[in-house]
């Protein structure tokens, strides 16, 4: 825990590069420099791993960044980087995203649906492919020339012309307008993944989740969920939460409880998606939705959770909003750096 950021990636793709491995048997983990032990750490290095994969590793294996998906929300496609594949690294992603899903973990979100199309042996020539699918914007402008029946200026002929000929197509004509369209549309999402692709489904069916996906194409939007479908409200978090009863053995008044709950209710009917999943891999770890969560009001600090028991622990001694904001989004952001409870 007590890493840099690209000593604990180095530790992730270490892993996840490793030959022979047993991926289905059960996983258990353990953080250095950190005392904590359990479930909740097991989900905390899920979480962490598709975080990566997600948003992007800060380790420079490419200027900029090691971003294996790129592109906007439910478009997402392989980066085209040849360094990338030249590492295998589409192999680890299949790993990461396989090893998560087998454990009940979070998945990789925004991906574009030609991508899962061809992923799981769809045709190219039957996949619907989006223009905002091609995530290189000079290239999605290039192409975005061709739509329509308006006459081309010269300088818009010769970029189009460029373009096709780098990819052994024709130059652009009045009669292959909109065929060149969708060629160019083609080679820039999906003949310029399909390498990619390749060693995504190599790695994914290391994973022995591979009969279930081509048998059962239902459970396909469970592993690629869309960002829409992703997206957390207050309503999914309340008609989860176990709330406190009266206890006599508490040490806590029934007035203080009432008042905490309703802190926290107030906090989570006026966040945002993003906040309420931060607050998600606060409670439990990771953020996929449990079937319940519970909440304790307690003697303390400052809120803490222990996320094996998927229970939130609120600290009685708050008596206005604003300060039990404060507090409570300075803890959820202290997730990333360590448990500090066994």
């Amino acid at each position: 825990m007590r890493d840099s950021p690209e000593d604990k990636e180095r530790a992730i793709l270490t892993f996840h590069k490793k030959a022979n491995v047993e991926w289905a048997c059960p996983f258990k983990c353990t953080l250095h420099g950190d005392p904590a032990i359990g479930d909740g750490v097991t989900r905390h290095v899920f979480a962490t791993v598709m975080s990566k994969l997600q948003h992007g590793f800060e380790l420079q294996l490419v200027p900029g960044g090691t971003l294996l998906f790129e592109g906007e929300k439910d478009h997402m496609i392989p980066s085209t980087s040849q360094c990338f594949l030249d590492s295998d690294l589409f192999v680890v992603a299949g790993r990461m995203i396989g090893h998560s899903f087998l454990h009940g973990g979070p998945c990789l979100t925004g991906l574009s649906p030609a991508i899962v199309h061809v992923l799981f042996g769809g045709s190219p020539e039957t996949a619907t492919i989006d223009i905002l699918d091609c995530a290189d914007v000079d290239i999605r402008q290039i192409i975005k020339k061709l739509e329509g029946t308006g006459d081309l200026s010269t300088e818009e002929k010769s970029a189009i012309t460029d373009l096709a000929l780098s990819w052994d197509l024709p130059a652009v004509t009045s009669e292959n307008r909109r065929w060149l369209h969708d060629k160019l549309l083609m080679q820039a999402v999906l003949e310029r993944t399909s390498k990619q692709l390749k060693q995504l489904r190599h790695g994914m069916k290391e994973m022995l989740i591979w009969p279930l996906l081509t048998e059962r194409k239902d459970t396909i939007p469970l592993l690629f969920p869309r960002t829409s479908d992703a997206l957390y409200t207050p309503k999914m978090l309340l008609e989860r939460i176990c709330w406190p009863d009266e206890d006599e053995d508490s040490d806590v008044s029934l007035e203080d409880t009432c008042r905490l709950t309703g802190l926290l209710r107030t906090f989570i009917e006026n966040s945002s998606s993003n906040i309420l999943r931060s607050l998600t891999e606060f409670w439990t770890g990771w953020d996929v939705q449990p079937r319940s969560l519970v909440v304790e009001v307690v003697d303390g600090n400052l809120p803490k959770s222990s996320t094996c028991y998927q229970t939130l622990k609120l600290p009685s001694h708050y008596r206005d909003y604003a300060a039990f904001e404060r507090d409570f989004l300075a803890a959820i952001c202290s997730r990333d750096y360590g448990f500090g409870l066994v």
